[in-house]
Order: C-alpha cells, then sequence, then structure tokens
C-alpha cells in the first residue's frame, strides 16, 4: 500500500513523518575522549599543528614532508623517499580520512588537497598546554644546574671532611703508638670515637639535604 502522509490539524506533516536519521559527525561537537583519541598518535597531532597555522588549500605532499621531517628529526630537504613514503601512505589511508569524517578538515583525496575548518580550533590549546609542558623554562633549567651544582658541591665537602677526620684519627692514633705524643688510652679512645660521630654526622646531614633537593625537584616536574 502506498505510504498515507499523516498531517496535524494544521495541515503541517506531523513529527511521526519527520527523519529520525542521528546527525552527522560534522554537526556534532567531540566530546572529550574522540579529542584525546584523535591526539593520541603523533603523525595526526603533528599534522593538526601544521594546519593550525595555515589557510586555504594545502597540499596533501606538503602535510607528509612536514610530519616525516619531525618524525625524523630532520629537514624536508633532507629526507629520504623512504622516509617520505612511510608516512604519506598512512596519512592517505587513514589520518587525513579520519579527520575528515570527524569534520577537522575537508579533504579531497583524488586531488590530494586539504582545507582546515574551524573545528579544527578546538586542538589548539590541547597542543599549546603540550608544547608548554614539552619545553622548560630558562629560570627551570638554571633552577636544574644550580641544583646539581649545589648537589656536586655538597658532596665535594662531605668526602673532605671525612678523608680529614679519618686522616686525624689515623695520624693520632700513629702517633701514640710511635711514642711522638703521649695520650692515655682512654682519651685517645674517645678523640678516635668523636671525630668518626663527627663524620657520620655530617655525612647523615649531606645525604638528607640531597634527597630533599631530589624530592622537590622531582615535585617540581
Amino acid at each position: 500500500m502506498p505510504k498515507t502522509d499523516r498531517r496535524s490539524s494544521t495541515g503541517m506533516p506531523s513529527d511521526d513523518s519527520q527523519s529520525d536519521d542521528p546527525p552527522s559527525d560534522e554537526s556534532e561537537a567531540l566530546s572529550p575522549d574522540e579529542i584525546f583519541h584523535i591526539l593520541q598518535t603523533n603523525r595526526r597531532r603533528d599534522t593538526i599543528a601544521y594546519l593550525l597555522d595555515r589557510e586555504g588549500p594545502i597540499k596533501m605532499s606538503d602535510i607528509a614532508e612536514h610530519v616525516a621531517a619531525k618524525e625524523h628529526e630532520t629537514t624536508v630537504e633532507e629526507l629520504t623517499s623512504k622516509q617520505r613514503q612511510r608516512v604519506y601512505i598512512p596519512l592517505y589511508q587513514s589520518h587525513l580520512p579520519k579527520l575528515d569524517t570527524k569534520g577537522i578538515i575537508d579533504y579531497n583525496k583524488p586531488r590530494g588537497i586539504v582545507r582546515p575548518t574551524e573545528r579544527i580550533e578546538i586542538f589548539r590549546p590541547y597542543l599549546e598546554a603540550v608544547e608548554s609542558d614539552a619545553s622548560p623554562t630558562k629560570s627551570d633549567a638554571d633552577a636544574n644546574a644550580n641544583t646539581d651544582a649545589g648537589d656536586g658541591l655538597t658532596s665535594q665537602l662531605v668526602d673532605g671532611s671525612r678523608a680529614m677526620l679519618v686522616g686525624a684519627s689515623v695520624g693520632l692514633l700513629a702517633a701514640s703508638v710511635s711514642g711522638f705524643l703521649v695520650i692515655p688510652e682512654l682519651t685517645l679512645a674517645a678523640i678516635i670515637g668523636l671525630l668518626f660521630v663527627l663524620t657520620t654526622i655530617k655525612t647523615n646531614l649531606a645525604d638528607s639535604a640531597a634527597t630533599n633537593r631530589s624530592d622537590d625537584k622531582r615535585l617540581s616536574q
């Protein structure tokens, strides 16, 4: 039987006749899970970062060269054909079509042309945050350098103090045994014991200070 067009009392089609098809990905906002999934791979992340600062049609081959150069830590001019191909194929077959499906780019696959859409701006704060975390500031680098230098200086002072106190203990014992220095046995034992106690205290204080600096450094990272 032919399908009847049910209308309301106003003469307009009723709600039952409207399409129940879900909206496309391009009209729906990206969820946090989708954003995380898209940024999960380096190649998609580098592609989006490259497109964020560009407008208009962009050759897919230019994107592939940029991503390949970053991946191999070299320049576009120094890339080999194998390195280009290794990145070009996954971008062509998988990554760019996925970004196109999510409405992040308009991808003309037959012509190899990419146009970023307004939706790509969603990823800017995420990528800027990643770049900021990956690049330590000069003050952080100076602080780390000063901490490392302080640890080295402390270690040298402790080693020097330990050597001096041990040397003094050995010297007193040798002088007493040889008769050059007359010291009662109890007094000599007390002096040597005190020197070793001082050595132990210095070592423990230095180790504690180094541990605290290490903990502060780890928490600040």
